[in-house]
């Protein structure tokens, strides 16, 4: 008998609810044992008494729940107790249920592998849950429960549903010739080959914006020394986040702040200034800075609207992709630095804040373009990426076999390939279909 878990599924800490979740096989025993009745009717709240079962003292009132099997979030038996929040109580039930015979305090991620090994979940839904619960921006938020709610494992499984229908019919042709099966089987097989590959090629073409949209657009801030680099970065973090001073050269190490630019997640990147040192440590700075640079999905070029030209290494790095900033504006009256781009760039002055929310406008446009992921679902894993690759590269492969049971090999891996994102990989449903499509054998 698997044995019953328990653990607190709300956050540690003083609060004014919190909630104890029992699941396994004496979960009907615990609430006996706790509350001293039989559970309530399934997904029905009722106030009750919970108190020590050893000692009959009365831990807290609070809301039972009862989540009988299957219709549970784990599959099992489900008990769920929504208690007041001071950290007392939820001591005081926890040692109580400790105490309890065949109840277990959960290992971490228990309760989710519960659910995954009873079908509730597909590990595309667990990690779409898991980036759920650390989102923090709206298009993260977004992105997380599309793939929470099932549409990124829905696309996967529709795939493998077609490739294990595509793989039944290969098989059937090379297994049982014998039998009264359609004419041009093999043939009408191989013709759905080529789109899915098409489907999957489409699928990997927008890019890893789903799995750099997990982690943020990396914005490198690069610039000669002293041209208010770290000021920029502390007036869009609104805080102090980088030391400012008008020695040049103060910043030696990459500083990184996480910004939440309309919705959509930023790491914004201090950086030592570019220019020639004979200072080792200054070199190094210099050196990790270039490094970002090939990092970054973004470079933030930060010029002075006061300084005569721009110095050859900053020049080198303004491209196309680039995004720049005058800063210093305030200054030198928004005058381009002789020798600049003839390009549009950003005017703002770091130090009074002025035209600081158009460039706040510019990094989130930036980070839309880059991370939107638009209305198809995307890959958010690099694992997801790998196995979609590998999946297509069977199917390419498969297409130009010349032997049929070259192309029901190539085909099974596909099958494989695709069934290791969500975790379904049954042999079963492949006989399933070669005998519900053909009814062999009578």
């Amino acid at each position: 008998m698997a044995r019953t878990i328990f653990a607190l599924a709300t956050a540690p800490g003083r609060a004014g609810i919190a909630i104890v979740r029992v699941s396994g096989p004496a979960a009907t025993a615990v609430c006996r044992a706790l509350t001293g009745a039989e559970p309530p009717a399934p997904r029905r709240a009722i106030r009750r008494l919970v108190c020590d079962p050893a000692s009959g003292e009365l831990l807290d009132t609070g809301l039972v729940l009862w989540f009988p099997a299957p219709r549970s979030v784990t599959g099992e038996d489900v008990l769920e107790l929504q208690l007041h929040g001071s950290p007392a109580v939820i001591a005081g039930v926890i040692e109580a249920l400790s105490r309890l015979p065949g109840c277990f305090l959960a290992e971490p991620g228990e309760f989710t592998r519960r659910a995954f090994d009873n079908g509730k979940l597909d590990l595309t839904e667990i990690e779409g849950l898991a980036d759920l619960i650390a989102a923090e921006t709206a298009a993260q938020r977004r992105q997380a429960v599309r793939q929470m709610d099932g549409e990124l494992g829905r696309l996967y499984d529709g795939w493998r549903a077609a490739l294990v229908r595509l793989l039944a019919h290969l098989e059937a042709d090379i297994d049982f010739a014998d039998e009264a099966l359609p004419a041009n089987l093999a043939a009408q097989a191989r013709a759905t080959i080529d789109p899915l590959a098409a489907a999957m090629a489409a699928h990997l073409a927008g890019g890893r914006a789903g799995e750099r949209l997990r982690t943020g657009l990396n914005v490198a801030i690069l610039g000669a020394p002293n041209v208010g680099k770290s000021s920029l970065l502390n007036a869009l973090a609104r805080r102090d986040a980088a030391i400012v001073s008008a020695r040049a050269g103060t910043t030696r190490d990459v500083i990184e702040v996480h910004l939440d630019l309309g919705g959509w997640p930023v790491t914004l990147a201090d950086t030592a200034g570019l220019r020639d040192s004979t200072d080792d440590i200054e070199q190094e700075g210099v050196r990790r800075a270039l490094r970002r640079t090939e990092e970054a999905d973004l470079k933030l070029i930060v010029l002075d609207a006061s300084a005569p030209d721009i110095p050859a290494p900053v020049r080198a790095l303004i491209d196309d992709d680039a995004l720049l900033v005058l800063n210093k504006i305030d200054v030198a009256a928004g005058a381009n630095p002789t020798g600049a781009p003839e390009r549009a760039a950003l005017k703002l002055s770091a130090k009074t804040g002025q035209g600081i929310d158009a460039l706040v406008a510019a990094l989130g446009a930036r980070a839309a373009a880059a991370l939107g992921s638009g209305a198809d679902p995307v890959p958010t894993r690099a694992r997801h990426r790998a196995a979609v690759e590998e999946a297509r590269a069977c199917l390419v492969r498969a297409g130009t076999a010349a032997l049929p049971e070259l192309v029901a090999e190539d085909v099974r891996l596909a099958v494989r390939a695709l069934g290791r994102i969500t975790g379904r990989v049954d042999i079963e449903e492949l006989l399933d279909v070669i005998f519900r499509d053909f009814c062999v054998g009578k």
